[in-house]
């Protein structure tokens, strides 16, 4: 074994290093993409299925490596089916990536205040309200399903697009930095939720989960029937929080890697 080592090593090349960083790189990758959420107890659950195969392979262990010899190509389709939200969010991300995400973090926290002072007014009035604020995955397939607003993040600017007898006030509001793209948007519904039956007409909500599950943006709701206010982010959705949590909760999820 000592000598197989020894004649890898010096076999080493630039090549072979290219392809463990490219390695590394798409496994943290992937671990970044499914932590905190569902996926990571499946990818747990993968991951003692490929020990039992190298275990069972290395003892010698012949009905037991046979059997999960046989399922294993089983196992390839259902790691599809199961992962296929977090598979679709990491190669959109890769294509999403961006230098301007910085500035637009920045020029989104200075424009906060109008934020929570909006969504507070909303919340005391009972007007139900869906803002996404995009991350590093682009919404703008989802903007222009909407009208188009390009107008400065403000309080009173959000307020009347959300009001009442608004002709947007139905749909989301896209936000990206200090901008509101557009307003009146459509957005995804979940294929799965944890959600009671009590949300199952609550558009709003849902309508936050599936957008939060298929990008990583974060999205405010305002309930209409109960002025609540909560915040969805990768498929899950924090409900009941106050302004200074919701404060506390956007911020740590839209700085966080």
């Amino acid at each position: 074994m000592f000598a197989d080592i020894v004649n890898a090593l010096t076999r080493f090349n630039i090549g072979d290093l290219i392809d463990i960083l490219l390695v590394t790189f798409i496994l943290y990758s992937l671990f970044v993409l499914i932590k905190d959420t569902k996926a990571y107890q499946m990818a747990i659950g993968l991951g003692i299925v490929g020990l039992l195969y190298l275990i069972t392979q290395w003892g010698k262990l012949v009905v037991s490596h046979s059997l999960i010899k046989i399922f294993s190509p089983f196992l390839i389709i259902a790691v599809i089916i199961l992962f296929q939200g977090e598979i679709r969010r990491f190669l959109t991300t890769l294509g999403s990536r961006s230098f301007t995400k910085p500035f637009s973090l920045k020029s989104f926290t200075e424009k906060l205040e109008d934020v929570f002072l909006a969504v507070d007014y909303l919340s005391s009035k009972k007007i139900g309200a869906l803002i996404a604020v995009e991350k590093e995955i682009s919404l703008k397939s989802y903007a222009d399903r909407g009208t188009k607003i390009q107008g400065e993040l403000t309080k009173d600017l959000l307020v009347s697009i959300f009001y009442p007898h608004s002709p947007l006030h139905d749909g989301a509001v896209i936000v990206k930095g200090n901008k509101i793209l557009a307003a009146g948007c459509l957005l995804p519904l979940p294929t799965t939720h944890k959600l009671g039956k009590e949300f199952m007409p609550r558009t709003r909500h849902l309508a936050a989960i599936g957008l939060s599950q298929e990008t990583d943006s974060a999205v405010i709701v305002v309930s209409e029937q109960t002025g609540s206010i909560s915040l969805a982010t990768k498929g899950n959705l924090a409900r009941a929080l106050d302004k200074e949590q919701l404060k506390k909760d956007l911020l740590d999820y839209l700085q966080k890697r």
